[in-house]
C-alpha cells in the first residue's frame, strides 16, 4: 500500500533556528521510501515507483504485518556516513550488491491502524515500538538539543545537513503535501568555476574549474538558480566569447566566473546540484 510522502520546506535562509517546540534529525543522503507491510512487503519511492525486487536484503523483514513507515534508503560508507554515490550506484545496477539500510524517521501505519493524525512525537513513540532494528531496518534518532549547535556538528563531519520539525499538538503527517511543519537546512559547499558556456534549449550554465596542467576541467551544467537578469547578463558577452557550437551547446572562452553552491563534488570532481549565485566580477 502506498501513501504519498509528505514534503518539506527549506528554512529561511537555509539557517537553523533553536526552537522548544521542535526537534532536529539528521537529513540522510539517499533514497526517499515508503515501506509497507500490510499484508506483503512492498519498497516504493516518494515518486510511487515499486523497487522491492531491487534489494533483497529488504526481505530480512523486522516490521509486523500492519506497518507503513516512511524513511530514507542508504548505503553506508566506512565510517557509517551516508553514500549517495554508492546508493545511486547500488539503485542504478542490478550486479551491485552493496547493502542498503533503511532508516525510518515515521509511521503511518501501526497494527493496520491510521496513525497520520496523530501529533509528530505520538508517532514516535509508535514508531519505537513498532519493531527491533536489525541490520538492514534501523530508527531515525530524535535530538531535542541545539539545533544550531546540532548543525554545526552535522557541517564538520561533512554530512548532508539536518530537519528540523514541528512537535506540538497539530503535527500530524500530511500525505502528499509540502508543509513548514518539516524544514531542511542544507549543508551547502561553495565554491567559485568558469562558465565554459550553456545549453541552449531549456537553458543552462556549462560549468569548469582549473586542472592540474592548467586547462579547463569541466564539472558539471547548473540548470538552477539561473534568473532572467542573469541570463541577460550574459547575452551582453556572450557572442564574444562563444568559439564553438553544436545543435545543444555554445562553448565560450572561460573569461567569466561564477559564485555557486553546490550539495557536494563527487568522486570524479563533478558538481552534484548545483545552483547559481552570483556572477563574479
Amino acid at each position: 500500500m502506498f501513501i504519498s510522502p509528505m514534503l518539506l520546506y527549506n528554512a529561511k535562509n537555509n539557517k537553523p533556528f533553536n526552537s522548544k517546540n521542535h526537534i532536529a534529525e539528521l537529513k540522510l543522503d539517499g533514497l526517499r521510501c515508503i515501506i509497507s507491510n500490510m499484508d506483503k512487503l512492498y519498497v516504493y519511492t516518494r515518486q510511487n515507483d515499486l523497487i522491492t525486487n531491487k534489494f533483497p536484503e529488504l526481505f530480512n523483514c523486522p516490521l509486523p504485518e500492519g506497518t507503513i513507515l516512511d524513511g530514507e534508503l542508504i548505503v553506508a560508507d566506512d565510517q557509517g556516513k551516508p553514500d549517495f554515490e554508492a546508493m545511486s550506484a547500488r539503485f542504478l545496477s542490478k550486479k551491485n550488491k552493496t547493502p542498503v539500510i533503511f532508516c525510518a524517521f515515521d509511521i503511518l501505519r501501526y497494527k493496520g491502524i491510521d496513525v497520520t493524525g496523530l501529533s509528530l512525537l505520538k508517532r514516535k513513540e509508535l514508531l519505537d515500538l513498532a519493531f527491533i532494528e536489525n541490520e538492514n531496518y534501523k530508527k531515525v534518532k530524535v535530538f531535542e538539543g541545539n539545533a544550531v549547535d546540532y548543525f554545526e556538528r552535522a557541517r564538520q563531519q561533512r554530512l548532508d545537513g539536518i530537519i528540523i520539525k514541528s512537535k506540538k499538538e497539530n503535527s500530524i503527517y500530511e500525505i502528499e503535501k509540502r508543509s513548514n511543519q518539516w524544514q531542511k537546512v542544507i549543508n551547502w559547499t561553495y565554491a567559485e568555476v568558469y562558465i565554459s558556456g550553456y545549453r541552449k534549449n531549456n537553458f543552462a550554465l556549462l560549468a569548469s574549474i582549473d586542472a592540474a596542467d592548467g586547462s579547463k576541467f569541466p564539472v558539471g551544467v547548473i540548470e538552477l538558480g539561473v534568473t532572467p537578469i542573469h541570463k541577460k547578463a550574459l547575452d551582453g558577452v556572450k557572442k564574444r566569447l562563444v568559439f564553438k557550437e553544436d545543435k545543444n551547446f555554445a562553448y565560450m572562452e572561460p573569461r567569466i566566473m561564477a559564485r555557486i553552491k553546490t550539495r557536494n563534488w563527487t568522486k570524479s570532481g563533478k558538481l552534484r546540484s548545483p545552483v547559481f549565485m552570483e556572477f563574479v566580477i
